[in-house]
């Protein structure tokens, strides 16, 4: 199975299983169909499909942070000058004896992709590396759209994924990449179904925090808040009335609180199901452990 070769919170590497059990027939049953994924994240569950026995026909990968955007299709056409870019990069950091060393430079090239003025390929490796060697593997902007995560602690952190990044790669050499928002992606997929193949729509989007301390601001400039996670029901309503197939993963607000159906209410007339979970990202290593979170679909 191809790996995704970014860490990305939230990613769905460990729920694949669960995923794919619960895929709609016709893609069980070998037939033609469109996949569409508007929040694309990690892409995990777009390579695992890319990567399958009945691969999709048609593929849509969107999502609104640009960066990242940049990053697929940089990936996608020039793999090998990105890995070029990469190697450059974890030779000068490796020889930086520890985390005090390395400070300087990695804060130097955080402040060369907030410029945002590179090229395409080196805004990519830039990411690559902030991704791998900020805590946590988070990514985080501000307001103004500055990434803002501090250094982490690994002594030598990878940056250069060869076969991965290869692999990944020629997975994608087909696939529409887009930058834009999920409403746009959904209308584009389609008016571009000109085969009207059947369509299956995966929905991964920044999932509701469960607590105050548990939101680690945003991952692209404008938050997505309830306000938004009503609208992406909206969404997915439309998606069910034209036929199409939807899955959505979500947080599990009764984690914390029983009381707190946020979801339950929301997606009521939809199937939701509960699966347990990794929680990857916590300050406290006592509070990383398994939770509820949500596959809810329409079919």
């Amino acid at each position: 199975m191809a790996k995704p070769f970014i860490k990305w919170v939230g990613g769905k590497s460990q729920l694949i299983p669960e995923i794919t059990s619960r895929l709609p027939e016709y893609i069980e049953a070998g037939q033609p169909y469109q996949y569409v994924e508007p929040f694309v994240g990690s892409a995990a569950v777009a390579l695992h499909l890319l990567d399958s026995q009945n691969p999709p026909t048609k593929v849509i990968l969107s999502d609104i942070n640009t960066d990242l955007v940049n990053l697929y299709k940089v990936v996608q056409s020039h793999p090998q000058k990105l890995l070029n870019y990469l190697q450059t990069l974890q030779d000068e950091y490796v020889q930086l004896e520890d985390k005090e060393a390395k400070k300087p430079y990695y804060y130097a090239k955080r402040e060369e992709f907030n410029l945002r003025e590179t090229d395409a390929i080196k805004h990519a490796g830039l990411f690559m590396f902030l991704n791998r060697a900020g805590f946590n593997g988070l990514y985080r902007v501000n307001s103004k759209n500055k990434f803002n995560v501090p250094i982490g602690s690994y002594k030598q952190p990878k940056f250069v994924f060869e076969e991965v990044i290869h692999r990944c790669s020629e997975l994608l050499q087909n696939v529409e990449i887009l930058n834009m928002s999920f409403e746009d992606t959904i209308q584009t997929a389609q008016d571009s179904n000109k085969e009207q193949l059947p369509t299956f729509v995966y929905l991964d989007p920044p999932y509701k925090p469960l607590s105050e301390s548990s939101s680690f601001t945003s991952y692209a400039k404008d938050s997505f808040n309830d306000e938004d996670q009503v609208k992406l029901k909206q969404a997915c309503d439309l998606l069910d009335n034209q036929g199409y197939q939807w899955l959505l993963s979500n947080s599990d607000t009764t984690n914390l609180d029983p009381e707190n159906r946020f979801f339950d209410e929301l997606y009521s007339e939809y199937t939701i199901d509960r699966v347990s979970a990794g929680r990857s990202i916590n300050s406290k290593g006592s509070k990383r452990g398994k939770i509820n979170e949500l596959l809810i679909r329409n079919y």
